[in-house]
């Protein structure tokens, strides 16, 4: 037997795969949608809300890449960590929300971003090269 090697792999490849299409297809729906998510920016009180939008994902869309292949691994994950504990407190921050829907709503996306902080600090841990990079990630 393997030790239970094989199925592990395969789990934390599937787990890499959804973690970094999440991003993934919100990077792009946040390229769709740039002018009502830079309206929304617009009300948090972000310069250039529009701008801003379009250059976090750009910032976080450089090293998603990474961390889905599974090369520079850690600074994919730290890019994506550092994009959630920057933008979370200031979109969502659901403590200075007066109506009880749109406390509740901040509330959830404050919940989740944290929960996938969690998990990108998570991924931080592991040792480089991941199991089951792709083949020219692996290169040093």
């Amino acid at each position: 037997m393997h030790g239970g090697k094989v199925p592990m792999k395969a789990a934390f490849l599937i787990g890499r795969l959804v973690f970094g299409g999440f991003f993934l297809y919100n990077g792009i729906n946040h390229l769709k949608e740039r002018k009502s998510l830079g309206q929304y920016a617009g009300a948090k009180t972000f310069l250039m809300p529009e701008v801003a939008v379009v250059a976090t994902w750009c910032g976080v869309g450089c090293r998603r890449h990474e961390h889905t292949a599974g090369g520079k691994a850690k600074l994919g994950a730290a890019a994506i960590a550092g994009f959630l504990a920057g933008v979370s407190p200031v979109m969502h921050n659901f403590w200075n929300v007066q109506d009880p829907n749109q406390r509740m709503n901040e509330m959830v996306h404050f919940s989740k971003n944290l929960a996938l902080l969690g998990g990108a600090l998570a991924l931080m841990g592991m040792d480089e090269p991941w199991p089951a990079s792709v083949p020219s990630a692996r290169r040093s």
